[in-house]
């Protein structure tokens, strides 16, 4: 599975952006796509993840209320809406998917393959 994450940009705070995240290869309806976030400096942080499916979503606290992931299964895309933008919102974007849908869907670990990241960045 190749993932490829786009949409990334430089918007103002209370904005809101759309990310996008391309996949070839064969996925299952028991795989699950996640978007993490990386700042400068810190530690890659879980947002949200889906079942390929659709069946379940799961947000980080964090950020509920802000922000809706999707997939479409037809086009083999994931997306990440984010609303209410924040300058702390400011990292490289990342989707990926877990082929086992066994592990903590919180935790990078669990993701077997990884799109190369997309960087938005929130000006106040």
């Amino acid at each position: 599975v190749q993932l490829q994450a786009s949409g990334g940009g430089l918007v103002q705070a209370g904005g809101s952006l759309t990310l996008s995240c391309a996949a070839s290869g064969r996925l299952f309806a028991s795989n699950r796509i996640g978007w993490f976030r990386q700042a400068p400096g810190l530690e890659r942080e879980f947002v949200a993840a889906i079942r390929w499916d659709g069946k379940h979503s799961f947000y980080a606290e964090s950020m509920k209320g802000r922000v809706t992931i999707s997939r479409n299964s037809v086009k083999k895309t994931g997306s990440l809406q984010i609303l209410s933008l924040k300058p702390e919102d400011t990292a490289v974007y990342y989707c990926a998917v877990d082929k086992d849908y066994g592990g903590d869907y919180r935790f990078a670990a669990n993701y077997d393959y990884w799109g190369q990241g997309t960087l938005v960045t929130v000006s106040s």
